[in-house]
């Protein structure tokens, strides 16, 4: 049986109607798992989730709205998820905000407690509803979708780097307290990718060839370069992997 067999898992990935979070739910359903689609607009996740239906030749994705700022939705979505699919073998914390671009002495209150709550409060309530059932069964595997931004500093995303480099002490806190359990959480700290997320820092033409002149391979990230390393994370191929940040960025911080 091939290590990254993923046939009877259920998983859920936030953010997964575009970019990053749609890649991994792609290569998650193309490796077995039933997958909820979920984000903020049930129309963009039903467009997703038949996309992937129809090139995997089989029914392996729902769709499932919700917002990551709202904790009953969240709640919903486990518990729909649990109806209609099983109990929760993988998450993956993939959606995040970044509602704000400068320095860090211009940002508004309510703009950093959205960056926040956003990317590490609504991690840890993901986290809270996934465990139950994973601990019950002594098995499960969350992946963070986190970020290079989190381990130095930035004269334009300041807010979003101290959010990033908040999970990964949420992940190493919850893999010490979840590894008896059988449970691995794991992070991914992904460098610039070409998404609609990362767009101000990547649509600059002659920005972006400045920026890819400096990387060891020339060129900045595709979605599907950091899908590969959530299919490992959330495989058997992993099961001894726990509490890590695994940076796939191109060789940017090196």
């Amino acid at each position: 049986m091939s290590l990254f067999d993923l046939t009877g898992k259920v998983a859920i990935v936030t953010g997964s109607s575009r970019g990053i979070g749609r890649a991994i739910a792609q290569h998650l359903a193309e490796h077995g798992a039933s997958v909820v689609i979920s984000s903020r607009k049930q129309e963009a996740c039903d467009e997703v989730a038949s996309e992937i239906n129809e090139a995997c030749g089989a029914q392996r994705c729902i769709a499932i709205a919700a917002s990551i700022s709202d904790k009953a939705q969240l709640t919903d979505l486990f518990e729909r998820t649990k109806a209609q699919l099983g109990p929760v073998d993988i998450l993956v914390c993939n959606a995040a905000s970044n509602p704000y671009y400068g320095s860090m002495d211009g940002i508004e209150d309510e703009q950093f407690r959205k960056v926040l709550d956003n990317n590490i409060l609504s991690n840890h309530w993901l986290m809270q509803l996934a465990l139950p059932d994973m601990r019950a069964r002594k098995d499960g595997a969350i992946v963070v979708i986190s970020s290079i931004g989190g381990l130095r500093g930035s004269p334009t995303i300041g807010a979003y780097s101290v959010s990033k480099a908040a999970d990964f002490q949420l992940v190493r806190n919850y893999a010490v307290e979840n590894g008896q359990h059988g449970i691995r959480v794991n992070a991914i700290a992904p460098g610039l990718v070409k998404t609609d997320f990362a767009r101000a820092l990547w649509e600059n033409p002659k920005a972006l060839e400045a920026t890819e002149a400096r990387l060891p391979m020339r060129r900045i990230g595709e979605p599907d370069d950091i899908a590969g390393a959530a299919v490992y994370l959330s495989s058997p191929a992993a099961k001894w992997t726990t509490g890590q940040m695994v940076v796939v960025d191109g060789g940017a911080t090196i």
